[in-house]
């Protein structure tokens, strides 16, 4: 068994290392892959408009563009632009001047991520080009400060997403007398009012960061009102009325208690909207941004569910089924929920491995890139937990069966205690990680 289990791993690795080494490369954001006049051209006056055509289809409420500090007005082209991938700039005379410099903004419509650079047109050749370094230092910046709390907010959505999905399917599948439980019910009471303000929190410093604003912007009802229009306001807005939704499948339990938990009317209600949930989710990341975007929504749908169900289900199992050390959940659940995390750790490293091939695109990127090495420190801690829940699993072999006839001994359950909280607080610094690879851009 030890080594059919290791020979798993094995091949799991190496197709995890294929995937990267053969991967086509991945598109990243939105990115300016041309302009009319190209940039640099000489030109002998302003011109009248200049066109701009990205990696991707863009909305014009989503793109800025500047000269001189004033925001510039933006049209679709006349034709020739059936992708929606270009944007006409209508420039003004500029009198006086040697060169004309635009700085160019574009949000990206998946996610929300901000790219920006500038053009340069030398206007005449009479005076020597003056150094442009002055316009790009000019150009805004995304506040580190708004990427540093919109990847808290994403953090405490992930974990309070954890705990609420991993706590239904741990209750349904495993322990439904745990519904009442009052430990329990704290947990998935406080997830959910977590996950609700955080769905409500994140739009606003996701705008703010795509903007180029500061934190006071987060707040403001413009920034809600210009991220409403685009896609990502639309997703995230689906994301605040499914949490809304799972209130109803959350009072329905806590109303019914156990017999709630095994009707199959409330489990239906569940898994719809858990696969809600975690679908506005992971529509909110870089899934979509590979050769196959398709492939990249399952993936990702699949590696949120066995995230899930493998942090819930040890919160659920340290704090709820632990802490009772009642023999009869011991004997029902434990070795229930390790075979649960098991089957939960596979799907995980299986999917990760296509969102890795999806996002990544390449092996080198790994190591010359700052996404990449946060996607090594978060494969580096997942391999620190699955030592750690081996070992747990060896525990529940030799021993659960002494817990149990010793009524669940205080001395006896100890050891595992200690395991499944750390395994527990590794687990939380992998969606720390997943939180700053949501919010970083993949490709550098």
């Amino acid at each position: 068994m030890r080594h059919h289990a290791v020979r798993l791993w094995t091949t799991a690795l190496a197709a995890a290392v294929t995937l990267l080494l053969f991967a086509p490369a991945a598109s990243a954001h939105t990115e300016l892959v041309s302009s009319s006049p190209k940039d640099g051209t000489r030109l002998t006056h302003t011109p009248a408009t200049v066109r701009l055509t990205f990696s991707e289809p863009v909305d014009l409420p989503d793109v800025r563009v500047t000269a001189g500090g004033s925001r510039l007005a933006l049209s679709r082209p006349d034709h020739g632009d059936r992708r929606n991938n270009g944007v006409e700039v209508s420039v003004p005379r500029m009198a006086g001047q040697n060169r004309l410099a635009l700085v160019w903004q574009v949000r990206d419509m998946e996610d929300g991520h901000p790219t920006s650079g500038t053009l340069f047109f030398p206007l005449t050749a009479k005076t020597k080009d003056a150094s442009p370094s002055d316009d790009a230092a000019a150009a805004p910046k995304p506040s580190d400060s708004v990427r540093k709390a919109w990847a808290a907010a994403r953090w405490a959505g992930y974990l309070a997403l954890a705990l609420y999905v991993g706590g239904l399917v741990f209750l349904a599948l495993l322990w439904p007398q745990g519904a009442q439980d009052r430990r329990t019910r704290r947990i998935l009471t406080l997830a959910w009012a977590g996950g609700l303000v955080a769905s409500l929190v994140t739009p606003g410093l996701q705008g703010a960061y795509g903007a180029m604003g500061t934190l006071g912007d987060t707040y403001r009802l413009t920034t809600y009102r210009d991220l409403l229009g685009t896609e990502v306001g639309i997703v995230a807005a689906c994301r605040v009325l499914m949490w809304v939704l799972a209130a109803i499948v959350l009072a329905a339990l806590l109303q019914g208690g156990e017999r709630a938990a095994r009707s199959p009317g409330w489990r239906v209600g569940a898994l719809a909207v858990t696969l809600g949930l975690l679908r506005t989710t992971g529509m909110a990341g870089h899934n979509a941004e590979g050769t196959h975007p398709g492939w990249g929504a399952v993936a990702d749908l699949v590696h949120l569910l066995g995230v899930s169900v493998w942090l819930g289900g040890l919160t659920l199992l340290l704090l709820g089924v632990l802490a009772r050390r009642r023999p009869e959940d011991l004997s029902a659940v434990v070795s229930g929920y390790s075979t649960l995390a098991g089957v939960s750790v596979a799907a995980i490293a299986v999917a990760g491995a296509v969102l890795a091939w999806q996002v990544v695109g390449s092996f080198g990127a790994l190591f010359h890139t700052g996404y990449g090495h946060l996607l090594l420190l978060k494969l580096a801690v997942l391999a620190a937990v699955l030592l750690i829940a081996q070992g747990s699993r060896r525990w529940v072999r030799t021993r659960l069966d002494i817990a149990v006839l010793l009524r669940g001994d205080r001395a006896t359950v100890r050891p595992f205690v200690y395991s499944v909280a750390a395994e527990t607080g590794l687990v939380l610094v992998v969606l720390a990680a997943t939180s700053l690879l949501v919010t970083s851009a993949p490709g550098r």
